[in-house]
């Protein structure tokens, strides 16, 4: 049985297909390169996997912003916040955790006991809790997302709470000539601070990072003030994708 589970994110397409527990496929795709070059409309919109693999799935399901927006055929669609808890459950084989997801352009805090969602507070009203601020802040300094996420020690203080503000801030402090250094730091440690407070709510030891600002070592190193163990999901980016395919699998063995 292959299952196809495909994350519809606001910036990217996470595609997986698993077969007996296995991941056998993965691609990311920016959600333009998607529709452009892998969707077509006759009534109805319709993913042509063919174009990147000659595996043929037997179960597809779809979460992120595209479930929301777009009816794709043969699909069947999932709550996100579902997919990425069922997603880490997965990956991490442990049924009682927390889950920070910091996507493009929202972030998704979730407890999960016995494998069921118990708490979860979401932003998704603002930029700047998000993986979006740093690569506008990066932008800004003209450095790569990888060396950016390098830095934490002695950060500047970045007081804007509005990621569009936040960039004027940025460049002040560029003119008053405090190192590039500081400033990656304290862009990085102004996203904890905002992280933070939305996981007020969410007391433990343990904390699982799921997104592609998983990969931030310097958000990860903040974050350990808070938690004992900071753990990224092994495959971050593709977590809402992989319980896509979980789902799946409970489809099939109900039918």
């Amino acid at each position: 049985m292959k299952i196809l589970g495909a994350d519809m994110g606001s910036r990217a397409v996470k595609l997986v297909v698993m077969e007996d527990d296995k991941i056998i496929f993965r691609k990311q795709l920016t959600t333009m390169q998607f529709y452009r070059d892998y969707c077509n409309y006759d009534n109805t919109l319709h993913f042509d996997l063919s174009k990147l693999t000659d595996i043929v799935p037997d179960i597809c399901v779809s979460t992120g912003y595209g479930r929301n927006n777009t009816n794709i055929d043969d699909f069947t669609p999932i709550n996100e916040l579902k997919a990425h808890a069922m997603g880490a459950c997965f990956q991490t084989g442990e049924s009682d955790f927390i889950l920070l997801d910091i996507g493009g352009q929202d972030v998704k805090v979730m407890s999960i006991e016995k494998s069921v969602l118990t708490n979860l507070d979401l932003n998704d009203k603002c930029a700047a809790s998000c993986g979006r601020y740093l690569e506008n802040m990066a932008n800004v300094l003209e450095v790569s997302l990888e060396e950016l996420a390098k830095h934490h020690d002695d950060p500047v203080n970045l007081n804007s709470t509005c990621a569009v503000f936040s960039e004027s801030e940025l460049i002040g402090c560029i003119a008053e000539g405090i190192s590039i250094d500081r400033l990656c730091s304290g862009v990085n440690y102004s996203l904890y601070k905002r992280l933070k407070t939305i996981l007020s709510g969410f007391a433990g030891k343990k904390l699982y990072v799921g997104g592609g600002v998983a990969g931030n070592q310097a958000v990860l190193h903040f974050l350990q003030n808070d938690y004992s163990e900071v753990i990224p999901l092994e495959d971050n980016q593709f977590n809402g994708a992989i319980g896509c395919c979980v789902y799946g699998k409970k489809i099939a063995g109900s039918k």
